[in-house]
Order: structure tokens, then C-alpha cells, then sequence
């Protein structure tokens, strides 16, 4: 992955929920086409910055560990009023379902009070045996959860939230 679309992580609880913060800058490339004299974060970063708090919450704290998240199914999103630049976008995932090989997720995204999209999300549950994907999740999860406390101290994501 090369463009991360979350800042942090607020809050978490294994197996449950997770919340997650993403800043909308004008330094963000994408809004300068989207659009010119009216830079708004589109509708389709939204549910991938959602989809990426929702792997964390899915990869994290698993024995199993590297089992990853892929994204394979995107249901009832709505998208209620637009973000822009200097809004801070408060995302939450909450665990529907969970299966050996599957999990669906319900997320939201918020400005302030103002809902501003969510979605069911479904994601296929695989292992993936590389050591360069295994370093890179642990690298995003330590920054992500850098103010959690006893979550940033995990080097592998298989340990996050494991405390």
C-alpha cells in the first residue's frame, strides 16, 4: 500500500471496535483535482480509510497472525456531506461477523456530530507468508497506536491489542 489514510488510531478493543482518525489537508494530492475551487475528500478514499481501520481491528490480536484483511465486498455505503480540508475525519469499525475465513464489519465516518458516510464492509481472512508485508503492518500498527500504550509496545501485528 502506498498512501495511508489514516492518521491514528483512538481507541480499540479486540474483537470489538476500533476508531481511527484521518486529517483532511490541503496538502492531500487528491484534492487538488477533486475538485479545482472546491476540494472535497472523495466518497472512495472515505471507504478505504475506513477499510483500513477495519484491517487493523481484523488483524490485530490474532494468534494466527499473518492473516490479513482483504477488502471483498462493499455494502449499503452512503455518503451523507463531503469533508474538506482542515476537517478531522473520526472513523469507527464494529465487528458484525466473524468466520474462519470472513468478517464483516459496520463503519461510519464523522465530522464533529455530522455523520458523513458509512458502510458494511466484508473482507476475506487469508494468510499471506511475507516477511515484507509482515514488517510493513507492524511498522503502520506502531505508529498508528502510538498513544494506545500497552498496543504501540507490539512489534507484530498478531500482538496488537494482545495485552
Amino acid at each position: 500500500m502506498r498512501y495511508f489514510l489514516l492518521d491514528k488510531i483512538t481507541a480499540f478493543e479486540p474483537n470489538a471496535f476500533a476508531c481511527g482518525v484521518k486529517n483532511v489537508s490541503l496538502s492531500d494530492q487528491v484534492l487538488h483535482d477533486h475538485f479545482p475551487d472546491h476540494p472535497i475528500f472523495p466518497g472512495a478514499l472515505l471507504v478505504e480509510a475506513m477499510a483500513q481501520l477495519a484491517g487493523f481491528l481484523l488483524e490485530s490480536g490474532r494468534a494466527d497472525a499473518p492473516e490479513r484483511a482483504i477488502l471483498a465486498q462493499i455494502e449499503r455505503a452512503k455518503f451523507h456531506a463531503p469533508a474538506g480540508p482542515g476537517d478531522q475525519i473520526l472513523l469507527k469499525v464494529s465487528l458484525a461477523q466473524r468466520l474462519d475465513a470472513a468478517a464483516q464489519v459496520e463503519a461510519e465516518a464523522h465530522v464533529g456530530e455530522r455523520c458523513i458516510g458509512r458502510a458494511r464492509l466484508t473482507f476475506m481472512l487469508r494468510r499471506v507468508d511475507s516477511d515484507r508485508v509482515t514488517e510493513q503492518r507492524a511498522m503502520l500498527y506502531r505508529i498508528w497506536t502510538r498513544e494506545l500504550g500497552p498496543v504501540s509496545a507490539a512489534t507484530d501485528p498478531g500482538e496488537a491489542g494482545s495485552t
